[in-house]
């Protein structure tokens, strides 16, 4: 009996945890802010509970019902009250700018100068006379601005205009035809299977990936 109390509680809290991430929305998933991080620990443990609370499981998911609710108010408060985000997100930090490293704002952000270095070779600089302005974000980020000798180089920089592109589209997966991508693209099944045949292939079953772009052009992987 036992049993099947654990597995409908662990049911349950699965559920209570899809649908409250569902509310408060993808942000949850990507870089988070002080708040954030705090809630997501929260909702987590309390989730635990509630998957083997047996005699009271109402009050764990009570628990994480307020703190989602509280999430998206402050959510809610940030978006209409733009100063409440200094109190509640924080603010980014100049940690270099010029040449320049600046110690009290170092200190601020809680980081050492060890950590500094790490964090600017994770966004491939090496050499720290290559920055202009590198940023401490509230979520935790490093933002660098590289100097304008030391950036990479872009089509306008020498007078090219190129073509837009545009994102390829799976007509092929697990050895499966996508019809409605195909369908979607002006294309049939008949042209695909022209286009195997060329490359060499039977039938799409022997093809793991199979794109095909804007040109239509297709690229298969076997």
């Amino acid at each position: 009996m036992e049993i099947i109390k654990v597995v409908l509680t662990s049911v349950l809290s699965a559920a209570s945890l899809f649908i409250i991430a569902k509310i408060m929305g993808h942000k949850q998933m990507s870089q988070l802010d002080f708040f954030d991080y705090i809630t997501g620990i929260t909702i987590g443990s309390i989730a635990a509970e509630l998957a083997t609370e047996l005699e009271e499981p109402l009050k764990p998911l009570v628990a994480m019902i307020i703190y989602g609710i509280i999430t998206v108010s402050l959510t809610f408060i940030t978006s209409k009250f733009p100063k409440s985000r200094k109190f509640i997100n924080g603010t980014p930090t100049i940690i270099m700018n010029g040449g320049k490293i600046y110690r009290k704002n170092m200190k601020k952000a809680k980081m050492d100068l060890s950590e500094f270095m790490v964090m600017c070779r994770q966004e491939g600089y090496f050499n720290l006379n290559d920055i202009q302005t590198a940023i401490f974000e509230y979520n935790g980020r490093l933002t660098v601005l590289p100097k304008a000798t030391k950036r990479p180089v872009n089509p306008n920089d020498m007078n090219i205009v190129p073509k837009s592109e545009t994102i390829n589209t799976e007509v092929i997966m697990d050895g499966r035809i996508l019809e409605e991508n195909l369908t979607r693209l002006g294309l049939d099944r008949n042209w695909l299977e022209n286009q195997l045949k060329c490359q060499g292939y039977k039938n799409a079953k022997e093809i793991f990936l199979g794109i095909c772009d804007a040109n239509n052009e297709l690229t298969l992987f076997a």
